[in-house]
């Protein structure tokens, strides 16, 4: 058996959390086309009958000044303390170089196994890939140089049958029933997110968080759902709310039909706009949107 901590890396939008959900063949983590989609670490964990795969999806690296982005980083930075083996992921198109200074400032075991990730290869000709690698004078320093897309699983089982042969023999840290470490209430919330951030544009998407403040299981065996939907000003909350109620009615039906899809049960869902200033700042609301305690 083996078995180990694997941490995906890479800046904003490169296809992280796509990656996730294509490996543990289930949604765990919400995907949207705009950058620092990924808030919080996102634990999946991938069984096969020789080995358990632990991945850890982080946010996107990036310099953000609020308190909310120094949450994230650290989510980045937590995920590197100790992993068997680090995938960094880039994109091919856009950006397709590793920040290997950013990898020597944050790995704190200079040894670990680290892959690069050369991803949405489907979007390219292949004649532009090979000449890509080589032009990377640092390449050397990868195990493993692997081009995939997340999105149409190219390549993906090879890089599973690679994990797997770097991974260390070790009993399986988690049951073979549990996907991932986040609970129904964390899910929940994220598909409502999701929802806002596809349908809504410019401040908008990341002046807002989510909170599940009930969840009650009816009779008829479906559950009940009470949210709400934060944002920093009032201006942001008539734009969510939308004319006669409905921009906030279109995502609510939506992400029911995603939690629905989700907890295998019918959903109703009551969502609430509420006003918070300056919620990225304010440690007691991060707190109780599971960002727990800021280090230093």
């Amino acid at each position: 058996m083996r078995c180990g901590f694997i941490s995906i890396i890479g800046e904003p939008n490169v296809g992280k959390s796509t990656l996730l959900n294509t490996v543990i063949g289930t949604k765990l983590a919400i995907v949207t086309p705009k950058p620092q989609t990924t808030r919080h670490r996102i634990l999946g964990v991938k069984n096969l009958p020789d080995a358990q795969l632990v991945f850890l999806d982080t946010p996107g690296i990036h310099r953000g000044k609020t308190r909310l982005s120094r949450f994230m980083m650290q989510a980045v930075d937590e995920a590197l303390i100790d992993p068997q083996i680090v995938l960094y992921m880039t994109d091919a198109n856009r950006s397709p170089y590793p920040d290997l200074a950013f990898l020597r400032r944050h790995l704190r075991q200079p040894d670990v196994t680290v892959f690069w990730l050369l991803n949405k290869t489907d979007r390219m000709a292949s004649a532009q890939l090979l000449p890509l690698i080589d032009d990377f004078p640092d390449k050397d320093a990868f195990a493993e140089v692997l081009p995939l897309s997340a999105l149409r699983g190219d390549n993906v089982g090879a890089l599973v049958d690679c994990l797997v042969r770097y991974l260390p023999e070790s009993p399986a840290h988690f049951p073979p029933d549990m996907p991932t470490d986040r609970d129904e209430r964390f899910l929940i919330a994220e598909l409502i997110r999701e929802q806002v951030m596809l349908r809504t544009h410019e401040e908008v998407p990341y002046a807002v968080a989510v909170e599940v403040e009930e969840f009650r299981e009816r009779r008829d065996g479906g559950v009940e759902i009470e949210a709400s939907v934060m944002v920093e000003k009032a201006s942001q909350k008539g734009i969510l709310v939308g004319r006669q109620g409905q921009m906030i009615k279109a995502i609510g039906t939506q992400a029911r039909r995603a939690i629905g899809g989700l907890l295998h049960c019918p959903v109703r869902l009551h969502l609430v706009v509420r006003v918070r200033r300056n919620w990225k700042e304010h440690a007691g609301t991060l707190r109780t949107l599971g960002f727990g305690e800021m280090r230093g």
